[in-house]
């Protein structure tokens, strides 16, 4: 696993980005209590920095509030993970349609330089890097799209999966996997073929969600 973040401008963002590499990392998992006492003083900070970060995963769907309890990792149930993945199969294949007579050279060098990150984060079983891969490669393709409206809805959904997604990454099977995924998109993408981009973008969500249903179904 990687480290924890360096340190950012502010203890708000030191708070926020810390708590978001707990989370992904599992060092919080799903319906866990976040204590902000312990949080506080693991990071050195006062717990007012620690609550506004909080807040802000609050709205992102990340934890949820409990009055009188405090903040909990959120806990999906199926029904929330495929409302989820629907609307994201909405949302990206319109973004990449119009994405992809966008994309240029430099654009997908740095799509490309995403896959070889992933691969090399695989190898070295470094979970938390492998996310930060994963979500660069696919936001690199969408965000060409150039509807800022859009991709912010796109990043809250995947905001909302995210502790989800790390449990996903766990088996070696389904990191190979989804390199191949990515692998057969980039090709797409090169090809300037919209259809089979969104067909192997809908293959490879179908196959996350086929995973994360099955964490959700034992849990």
């Amino acid at each position: 696993m990687s480290s924890r973040p360096s340190t950012p401008g502010t203890a708000q963002q030191h708070a926020l980005e810390s708590l978001r590499w707990m989370i992904v990392s599992g060092e919080l998992r799903p319906g866990q209590r976040v204590n902000q006492d312990d949080v506080a003083e693991q990071l050195q900070l006062s717990v007012a920095p620690v609550r506004e970060a909080l807040r802000v995963l609050e709205q992102e769907g990340q934890v949820t509030y409990r009055p009188r309890r405090g903040y909990f990792v959120t806990e999906l149930h199926v029904d929330d993970l495929k409302e989820i993945y629907e609307l994201r199969k909405l949302l990206e294949e319109r973004a990449a349609r119009l994405a992809l007579p966008a994309l240029d050279e430099e654009s997908l060098e740095r799509i490309a330089l995403a896959v070889r990150d992933c691969a090399q984060a695989a190898d070295a079983g470094d979970i938390a890097a492998e996310l930060e891969a994963n979500r660069r490669f696919h936001f690199a393709i969408l965000a060409a799209s150039g509807h800022p409206h859009a991709m912010r809805l796109i990043r809250l959904l995947w905001d909302s999966t995210e502790a989800y997604r790390a449990m996903y990454y766990n088996s070696p099977a389904e990191r190979r996997r989804s390199l191949e995924a990515h692998d057969r998109i980039l090709a797409a993408v090169r090809e300037r073929d919209p259809d089979r981009v969104v067909a192997e973008l809908d293959a490879h969500r179908a196959r996350a969600l086929e995973v994360l249903g099955g964490i959700l179904g034992e849990r």
